[in-house]
């Protein structure tokens, strides 16, 4: 298995009645993006949209060459540690660790400690993987 060209890690709550601001005051951390339904946010790249649900987000910084772990870890280092706290939350709101996963060839791949997976596990989050190919030549 070849190393992970790059990764990008954020964690998101989602819910048609979720209220940013109350997820930012549980968790102790302001989003990157916090949005109640309906309300209008900015993508990263200024295109505005309407939000067809709640959510509140927050991401780390791109890492090349890729690590998940180490992302999550920071993420999750920001933020409440209290694990009632967080399984609270995941009864009200899906919650979910989405993981950017970036490849310049064709063998590559990631694997994540136990200790990741144990504390996305009893956070009772959802772990969610998007895999980017690498653009094959014409």
């Amino acid at each position: 298995m070849g190393i992970l060209h790059k990764s990008a890690v954020s964690l998101g709550f989602y819910n048609d009645d979720l209220d940013p601001s109350r997820i930012s005051e549980i968790l102790g951390a302001e989003p990157d993006v916090g949005v109640k339904k309906g309300d209008v946010w900015k993508t990263v790249g200024g295109v505005e949209k309407v939000a067809i649900t709640g959510s509140w987000r927050i991401g780390s910084e791109r890492r090349s060459p890729g690590d998940v772990d180490g992302q999550i870890q920071d993420i999750f280092g920001k933020l409440e540690s209290d694990i009632g706290v967080w399984r609270q939350l995941s009864e009200l709101y899906q919650g979910r660790v989405f993981c950017g996963l970036f490849l310049a060839s064709g063998n590559e791949g990631i694997r994540l400690q136990p200790e990741t997976v144990a504390a996305i596990g009893e956070r009772s989050l959802l772990l969610d993987f998007d895999i980017y190919g690498a653009e094959l030549p014409d």
